[in-house]
């Protein structure tokens, strides 16, 4: 390492907070390539030494970047600059072509404002807990915390799980129905195994782009079907020959849109028309919902076991986690012990042991219950700065998950919204771009949202959010 690659001077009458002048900065050097790939930064408590700050405000602004993939953090090294390539494939890894990430790589340095629909706030994460947690596990170590371990994940984690999710989405499930796994690419992969080959799947549209290159990726047929305001058109669902339907019931990813009870009991109506159909429910950011009570998950109606529950604790508690969890229906538990049971767990047991002590220690919760009023006030905030803009669009996808939807309604397509934010230095995000191919029944469909921008708030700042929105008032009016 240099001698010190970070000349920061922070000022103390600003009024941005230590944390995010130390987090912009590193931020800003990174994409002027002043910082360059793989380039070791200071550790935590040297920078804090340096800067005279607290090693909690470095720990921050290292937690933030680490999780919008600015730095990548590695056990015993520390903390290193990522690849120019990978940031801008997450920014981009929802349906944007080669064409367009060059656009937006020429273009980064002059958005100060990012909307993003998938940034979590990493500022509250309870790192004083989470790392007395790891201290304590380490040192009362046994040599069985270094073994194999289980192929599905640790019993323990998994009986955690499975007493959360009965608790909060209503899920009915036993222990040995749980798989976990290193993120829900690595369950995908998984499942495909257990589903096998050449299986048809339908997914809504416009949609979570990972899971549709994923299905692409196996050489599934994948038809695409369009969401209305109650989610998955079942009557289009019924004109595929789709044996899986990829869908997400609570908060319909990028829609926003909650499916009703009378939807999902046609869409379990679908499932159990046929022995070898499935739903694959995705309750990828189910904790964070504003108003009346959480809605349950379609897995907790499903009386035929025909729901594949997926969940995921990286928008919960932090991407870095990189666990999430698989419910399967026992037919299918059956299949993978048959098919898949040799392969190993790809979560360490220790990493196990820490989530598990995380929640069932009651850390979690209030994590959670402190996250979710956090989000709150910003869902709060960006609703009532956005009231005059009104005029020009119809505001939807509040209430739930952390991102709103604005679709114009004078005729503005969506690259000429961006472009002119863009312009001022924000970032907003186009539905189009999570859009696949052409929507089956599109005539009778169509989309629900044409022209729409979509505004992600949870990782940016109360003062950030009314910057933001005060520019797009002015370039969007």
């Amino acid at each position: 390492m240099k001698e010190l690659p970070i000349h920061i001077q922070l000022d103390a009458r600003s009024s941005k907070t230590l944390y995010e002048q130390i987090y912009e900065y590193i931020r800003e050097e990174i994409r002027a390539g002043r910082l360059l790939v793989d380039e070791k930064l200071p550790s935590a408590r040297f920078l804090a030494q340096y800067l005279q700050v607290s090693r909690t405000t470095v720990d921050m602004a290292y937690g933030q970047l680490v999780a919008e993939g600015y730095l990548t953090a590695r056990p015993k090294r520390g903390y290193f600059v990522a690849a120019v390539e990978n940031l801008y494939t997450v920014e981009t890894e929802f349906g944007a072509e080669k064409s367009e990430v060059k656009r937006t790589d020429i273009r980064e340095e002059t958005c100060r404002y990012d909307f993003s629909p998938n940034v979590i706030d990493m500022r509250f994460f309870p790192y004083a807990t989470w790392k007395k947690i790891t201290r304590n596990i380490l040192v009362d170590a046994k040599s069985h915390m270094f073994a194999l371990g289980e192929p599905q994940g640790d019993v323990e984690l998994r009986t955690t799980i499975c007493r959360y999710l009965h608790g909060s989405r209503g899920v009915n499930c036993e222990p040995e129905q749980i798989i976990i796994g290193a993120g829900n690419d690595f369950l995908l992969l998984l499942l495909e195994k257990i589903l096998g080959r050449h299986i048809h799947v339908a997914m809504e549209n416009p949609t979570y782009v990972r899971a549709y290159k994923m299905f692409c990726s196996f050489a599934y047929p994948v038809s695409l079907v369009p969401v209305d305001e109650k989610g998955i058109r079942v009557d289009c669902l019924r004109q595929t020959d789709a044996q899986i339907a990829y869908v997400m019931p609570s908060h319909q990813y990028p829609t926003g849109v909650s499916m009703p009870i009378g939807r999902r009991m046609e869409l379990l109506k679908w499932a159990v028309e046929d022995k070898e159909r499935y739903l694959i429910e995705d309750d990828y950011d189910s904790e964070f919902r504003y108003k009346g009570k959480p809605l349950p998950s379609l897995q907790a109606s499903d009386t035929a076991g025909r729901v594949i529950y997926i969940g995921t604790f990286s928008k919960a508690i932090a991407p870095a986690i990189r666990i999430s969890y698989m419910v399967l229906p026992y037919p299918l538990l059956e299949r993978y012990r048959q098919e898949c049971g040799f392969f190993s767990s790809s979560v360490s047991r220790i990493d196990q042991t820490i989530l598990d002590e995380f929640i069932r220690d009651g850390y979690f919760e209030r994590y959670l219950n402190k996250m979710r009023k956090q989000y709150r006030m910003k869902h709060d905030l960006l609703l009532n700065e956005i009231k005059p803009l009104e005029k020009y669009f119809r505001v939807t996808g509040g209430n739930a998950g952390l991102h709103i939807l604005l679709t114009d309604t004078r005729g503005r397509s969506e690259e000429m919204l961006e472009d002119a934010a863009r312009a001022q230095g924000v970032k907003s995000y186009r539905l189009g771009e999570f859009r696949m191919g052409e929507n089956l029944m599109a005539k009778e469909g169509g989309f629900l949202m044409p022209s729409t921008m979509i505004l992600g708030y949870g990782g940016l700042s109360m003062e950030e959010i009314r910057e933001g929105v005060g520019i797009l008032k002015k370039v969007w009016s």
